[in-house]
């Protein structure tokens, strides 16, 4: 889709883009400031496989301050983003035969990942009627003895689906009678919570040890291009990925690690008043969605993302196009009302679209403003809200 949206702005037409992974914030002035002095102190050096020391002392200290988690530096593994960490994880966990449970809707790379690994992704279907939340039940229902890992998110793309800390228990107290299945929970977008306090599952200590966190800078501190990630897990498992990473691209960026460190430590008001205008935001897009016949929407709690249901669109046709899937209608508000979605097939749910607010708000207004307008070629009896 950013591709389509690249070619369509090339032929002068101003498309809005509302498929962004990525907060339109730019980094807090006192992270880049650190950037900036790194490389007048020369850290240009190869750095560590596993990141600075004093980098990872401050992960264990941002883990301490904001989850209560104790970890030393031995646990944690500092990665080129934390789509590096993840695969690293992914890929020293597993083995051919192995299966790894997903709950959907998911991000993409999950699957993709588990694949290289020679394993295979058991995808586990989930609805908006539980807000996009696995059961303990279904949890249970679908561990076999070929399940070696359990991969998921929350807050979470592309639902926004985030877990209470009674949910993520009941789970936990799911794993603790497979004791052969690791839990990577993927917490990159834990800041950008509507809700309240980011619960980890790597809280309960019947289970720590076979958790690996998942997190990262991109999201929660406006710094993807910064390609910062990071995993927190038991020793065993963080050699393993050193030992991987090693192999694959050793150490992260240096400027970028001394940026990181200020980023952990420091004051996190820059990364409040960016959440609080994403709230302003979902507000806002809720309320424009409801204008717009035959959609239904759960309202996300946390990251920056709505997934609305649009099925009772296949099958209708404005006379030149026919909606079959959520690919024909990301295609179609691209061509048509030239604003930029993604297809839910990608997330493992055809009947949705991802729909970002990581965009301003002029841009939200004018965006939805024309979906709507596009829309309307489709007719519904009634308003479904």
């Amino acid at each position: 889709m950013a591709k389509l949206g690249r070619e369509l702005r090339a032929k002068g037409i101003d498309v809005i883009d509302l498929s962004l992974g990525e907060p339109d914030f730019n980094t807090p002035e006192h992270i880049k400031q650190a950037a900036k002095k790194a490389i007048d102190d020369n850290w240009s050096h190869y750095p560590p496989v596993a990141g600075y020391p004093d980098l990872r002392e401050a992960v264990c200290a941002k883990l301490k301050r904001d989850n209560d988690l104790d970890y030393k530096p031995e646990n944690i593994v500092v990665s080129t983003g934390a789509k590096q960490s993840l695969a690293n994880a992914v890929l020293a966990i597993v083995d051919a035969g192995d299966e790894v449970i997903i709950p959907t809707p998911y991000w993409v790379t999950y699957s993709e990942i588990v694949r290289l690994g020679d394993a295979t992704p058991k995808l586990i279907k989930t609805c908006a009627d539980t807000k996009y939340k696995l059961s303990p039940q279904e949890l249970e229902k679908n561990i076999t003895d070929k399940t070696k890992l359990f991969i998921f998110s929350s807050p979470c793309n592309p639902t926004g689906t985030v877990y209470t800390k009674d949910e993520l228990k009941a789970l936990a107290d799911v794993f603790e009678k497979h004791p052969n299945v690791f839990i990577i929970s993927d917490e990159i977008y834990e800041y950008i919570n509507f809700i309240g306090k980011h619960e980890s599952i790597a809280q309960f200590s019947n289970i720590q040890d076979r958790v690996i966190i998942i997190n990262g800078l991109s999201k929660g501190y406006a710094m993807t291009g910064y390609r910062l990630g990071y995993i927190a897990a038991q020793a065993d498992v963080a050699k393993a990925c050193e030992k991987l990473q090693g192999q694959f691209t050793s150490g992260a960026n240096a400027v970028t690690q001394r940026a990181a460190i200020t980023a952990l430590v420091s004051d996190l008001r820059p990364t409040k008043e960016m959440v609080d205008e994403f709230e302003r935001r979902r507000k806002r897009v809720m309320e424009l969605l409801k204008e717009i016949p035959g959609v239904e929407c759960a309202v996300p709690d946390g990251a920056f993302y709505i997934f609305p249901i649009i099925k009772s669109y296949f099958g209708k046709s404005d006379g030149e196009t026919t909606i079959q899937n959520s690919s024909d209608m990301s295609m179609y508000l691209l061509n048509k009302a030239h604003v930029s979605t993604v297809a839910g097939n990608a997330f493992g749910d055809d009947d949705c679209i991802r729909i970002s607010f990581a965009n301003s708000m002029q841009n939200i207004e004018k965006g939805f403003s024309r979906i709507k307008a596009a829309l309307a070629n489709f007719k519904f009896e009634k308003v479904r809200t």
